[in-house]
């Protein structure tokens, strides 16, 4: 295929641009957004076993509720049932709730022993998973504007330029993209290797990166967008709501448990209730939030549909499972949520996020690289703009990478410590993520990447070191993985610290061979010597 020659110099110019200026916020929203496809796993593995109380059958599930509710009256305001063995049977908020990410978040769990006694425990709230997901949602960057984090907006942004560096990209990788789809050439010039990689990434995985680009524009101006249509629609609603009840409600009232889950499966045929969340049950406004998962249809949230019910009457009110009844734009939007948080086809789908997400990120960061190798000059002296866009570059990626292992390998020692482990984990991450970021630009990246390319492969291999030293001196007080999820978890932290260490190796041979002048570079002294002593060039 044959495109002019004016023409491919103006959309190389456009990804180029598009990319750059967007790609450091994208790594870092790709990297955490590939780890929280394991939410679940990660807050068990982050959670001391002893928080979670042991399962019961289905039906004390009723004398359960019915005991908490008369125990502790505050629980009418918004009660969870779990029916997953791994977590508490139930759990209320003593403090916070389930929406957001606070830090101070304490909640009771709940279950009954053998003769039907409650047995309770007040724990913090832990908000590991929560952590990424902000990262993720925002690339870590804080404040709000109205009711939203400034984090998304910026996102929004990033997301439309990202859209834009993939069409651009596209067409001007047009009329060689048979010849060199697959050609990865690692001889010769630098930057054809990391162009060739470049390519590869973005070809391979291009309708999943046009997918989220999409979704991520659309989560962050979705009230600008229900704004804009709301014109249209005038007072007719874009997603049908039925008039708040006045009837009064009392607890004495409320259904069995068992016909909650019968009224949810009636509603969603084939698919499974996993949670059961109760809210104003003392309040005319009172409802149920039903979880339900059937691995065999798109998902609107990350891990579940949801039926929203009427506790009292059995009646739903509303529903983000696909049904006759939905309109338009709600099957539309529950589309979008499903194909962003890849909630469809069980694990294997996640596992493919996973390894898409991680390829993602590398898209990035190579595209910085390479943007790095073309601009680089023959000579010792460099432009101001080469030196900083690669001390960003690396102090960025390095730095929230470095900042998300600390936190994992803190995650069980901060627990022995009186400190509110929240707000530990927000204090650990940003530590690291502006110490690796200062040194890039102190010590130069080269000397960054080596040194902190180690201590990453060192933080990773920590998390199962510290579940090692759990199990031989139990008077740690720590704990050890109890099922196959929490136990991947510190097998995918040691296969990270295995492969950070490989590259550290590879990191200082090549910076070594490098060519004087280049950000890159490093003497062989330097590079052997233990200390960071080598200046930015």
């Amino acid at each position: 295929m044959k495109v002019r020659a004016d023409i491919l110099r103006a959309y190389q110019s456009l990804h180029t641009w598009t990319g750059i200026t967007s790609s450091l916020l994208l790594f870092i929203g790709f990297f955490a957004g590939a780890l929280v496809m394991f939410a679940p796993e990660i807050d068990r593995w982050a959670t001391p076993t002893k928080h979670q109380m042991t399962a019961i059958e289905p039906e004390r599930y009723d004398v359960l509720l019915d005991t908490v509710l008369q125990t502790h009256p505050k629980a009418s305001n918004s009660v969870s049932l779990h029916f997953d063995e791994a977590l508490s049977p139930v759990s209320w908020y003593e403090q916070g709730s389930t929406r957001g990410l606070r830090l101070d978040d304490i909640r009771w769990h709940g279950t009954l022993d053998e003769n039907n006694q409650l047995i309770t425990e007040l724990v913090p709230v832990n908000t590991l998973s929560a952590l990424l997901d902000m990262l993720h949602r925002t690339a870590g960057i804080g404040g709000e504007i109205g009711h939203t984090q400034a984090g998304v907006f910026v996102m929004g942004v990033a997301a439309g330029l990202y859209f834009l560096a993939l069409v651009s990209g596209v067409i001007f990788l047009l009329p060689t993209l048979v010849k060199r789809f697959l050609a990865v050439r690692n001889q010769g010039e630098r930057k054809r290797f990391w162009l060739d990689g470049h390519n590869l990434l973005g070809i391979a995985s291009l309708p999943f990166h046009v997918v989220i680009a999409f979704t991520v524009c659309v989560f962050a101006f979705h009230d600008v967008l229900y704004g804009g249509l709301a014109q249209l629609y005038g007072d007719k609603p874009l997603f049908p709501r039925n008039a708040p009840s006045q009837i009064e409600r009392n607890i004495a009232d409320l259904p069995k448990v068992s016909e909650l889950i019968a009224a949810a499966e009636s509603h969603a045929p084939g698919y499974r209730v996993v949670q059961i969340k109760l809210n104003n049950l003392n309040k005319p406004t009172a409802f149920a939030t039903i979880d339900v998962v059937n691995e065999a249809e798109i998902a609107r949230g990350a891990l579940h549909d949801f039926i929203f019910i009427n506790p009292y009457t059995l009646n739903v009110v509303s529903s983000s499972v696909a049904n006759s009844q939905q309109t338009i734009w709600a099957r539309l939007v529950s589309s979008f949520f499903g194909l962003h948080f890849g909630s469809y086809g069980g694990d294997l789908v996640r596992w493919a996020y996973f390894f898409m997400g991680l390829a993602g990120a590398c898209l990035f960061y190579s595209g910085n690289i390479l943007w790095l190798e073309k601009r680089r000059q023959k000579g010792t002296v460099q432009r101001r703009s080469y030196r900083v866009m690669g001390a960003l570059t690396l102090g960025v990626s390095l730095g929230a990478i470095i900042g998300i292992a600390a936190v994992f390998a803190s995650n069980k020692w901060l627990t022995l410590a009186p400190v509110n482990i929240n707000q530990a984990y927000m204090f650990v991450y940003y530590a690291c993520f502006a110490c690796v970021l200062v040194s890039a630009f102190v010590y130069g990246p080269a000397k960054t990447a080596t040194n902190g390319l180690k201590g990453l492969a060192l933080l990773c291999v920590l998390i199962p070191i510290t579940s090692v030293l759990a199990a031989i001196v139990p008077a740690l007080n720590l704990w050890t993985p109890n099922d196959l999820g929490t136990l991947m978890v510190e097998c995918i932290a040691f296969l990270f610290g295995s492969v950070f260490w490989y590259m550290s190796e590879y990191v200082e041979r090549r910076a070594a061979n490098n060519e004087p002048g280049s950000i890159w570079y490093l003497p062989k002294s330097s590079a052997n010597a233990p200390e960071l002593t080598v200046k930015h060039s």
